[in-house]
């Protein structure tokens, strides 16, 4: 886990806070529970600190709605549709938008488009991929990061209806 928290912080420190490259798939997006687990990070608690931080009117609208036109692009088109409203229009649903950064992938990162992409990409990079997902609001440009986690993560997983467990 700290180790994990490192390579997060020395990407962020190196520029990379959200990416741009866009990689097409005809499969759908990963859904929250193929991207659960244990080996990952949750950012909830600073997503909820910074609603609340607006709703307070101590940050603007926009401060805490400030996506750059390259997710918002990536969100429409590899994204995958939630049951939960935005948090600060309250009015749309938000869309996850999954990337992977690593040191064999572009510098801008790769955007995710499937749970089988996911997989395949973490199972040929023998150099750790770490995998953030991200919440986007299209119409009022809403973004947070909401779960890290790694490349070790996803391979250590059990193919989704499966167990690791003998006898199941």
């Amino acid at each position: 886990m700290i180790c994990q928290e490192l390579q997060l912080n020395r990407w962020l420190a190196a520029g990379f806070h959200y990416p741009v490259a866009v990689s097409s798939s005809s499969d759908s997006s990963p859904t929250i529970d193929d991207l659960t687990g244990l080996g990952q990070v949750e950012y909830r608690l600073a997503r909820d600190q910074l609603v609340r931080e607006y709703q307070r009117g101590r940050a603007s609208r926009l401060d805490v709605c400030d996506a750059q036109t390259e997710l918002l692009r990536v969100a429409r088109n590899l994204g995958r549709l939630t049951e939960v409203d935005c948090p600060i229009c309250e009015t749309n649903k938000l869309i996850h938008v999954t990337f992977g950064f690593g040191r064999t992938l572009p510098p801008s990162g790769r955007a995710i488009g499937s749970v089988k992409e996911l997989r395949l990409l973490a199972r040929q990079h023998l150099d750790e991929v770490a995998f953030y997902v991200v919440e986007v609001c299209v119409d009022c440009r809403w973004n947070h990061l909401v779960r890290m986690f790694s490349s070790h993560t996803v391979r250590s997983r059990a193919p989704l209806g499966t167990s690791k467990r003998a006898g199941r």
